[in-house]
């Protein structure tokens, strides 16, 4: 028995090294030049509170039963999750591709679940830490009370989870630098714009609101308006529920193109 138990508890031994390489690496790669990976988010939405929250916000009133501007802070908070957990993993791992180092850790004893988990670490590590500092600068112009600390955290960390998924398999399609700017502009800006972050979809006639349904974005929003307000357009296990689905699709996905090395193995 004890011969059996050595080689596997060497063999997780072996994959927690991996797993926290990459993810050092990571960590490292956004904190050396935070000017450039945190700083941005946080000069953009603070933007967005003093145009959208104080000037608009005074003229539109309450929404959802909350003055605007904390009716608006759970969206920008997530959409700074969003942009940062998937920027990080697809400009990362895309480099890694055209520096041709990424064979290194194809042909090494780790497996590919090991090597996604140190990705997507990376970016839910930057997306989680870009959306403290952004709902630290919101502190500065409301009052945040957090209605359920554990609601707000499992939304933010799922939220850049499922993101990181989706810039890896960008990374992963990607045959140039211009290819993993697509994404962003024409897929996340319209979801995260149209996803509840600064109106609520009662507002909407009965068939947008049943199209906005369909975007994965709305739940996160409303799931992470939930943590800090309590309140949500959305009941909150549905949230979880289609947030949960999209991350296991994304990782079956993401894990069935390494195995086939798609966009990597020539």
């Amino acid at each position: 028995m004890t011969q059996s138990t050595r080689p596997t508890a060497w063999a997780w031994r072996r994959y927690w090294i991996t797993f926290t390489a990459i993810l050092t690496k990571e960590v490292l790669r956004f904190t050396r030049i935070w000017v450039q990976t945190v700083l941005p988010s946080v000069i953009t939405t603070t933007l967005y509170f003093v145009i959208f929250g104080q000037l608009i916000g005074q003229r539109i009133g309450d929404m959802g039963g909350l003055a605007y501007l904390d009716f608006i802070v759970p969206g920008l908070v997530l959409m700074a999750v969003i942009t940062n957990s998937y920027s990080n993993v697809v400009s990362s791992f895309y480099s890694s591709k055209f520096s041709r180092y990424v064979e290194e850790l194809l042909v090494s004893p780790a497996p590919n679940w090991v090597i996604l988990c140190g990705y997507v670490a990376g970016g839910v590590a930057r997306g989680v830490t870009v959306g403290a500092a952004v709902l630290l600068v919101a502190m500065l112009f409301t009052e945040v009370h957090i209605f359920s600390v554990g609601v707000t955290v499992l939304v933010s960390v799922m939220t850049a989870v499922l993101f990181a998924l989706g810039g890896f398999i960008n990374a992963v399609y990607a045959n140039s630098f211009d290819d993993i700017s697509i994404i962003p502009i024409f897929v996340l800006t319209p979801l995260t714009y149209l996803g509840g972050v600064f109106y609520s979809i009662d507002l909407l006639p009965p068939f947008w609101q049943a199209a906005s349904l369909a975007n994965p974005v709305l739940y996160m929003v409303n799931g992470f308006r939930y943590g800090l307000h309590g309140v949500s357009d959305i009941p909150l296990g549905l949230a979880f529920g289609i947030i949960l689905v999209f991350i296991i699709a994304l990782t079956l996905f993401s894990l069935a193109l390494l195995r086939r090395g798609v966009g990597i193995k020539t």
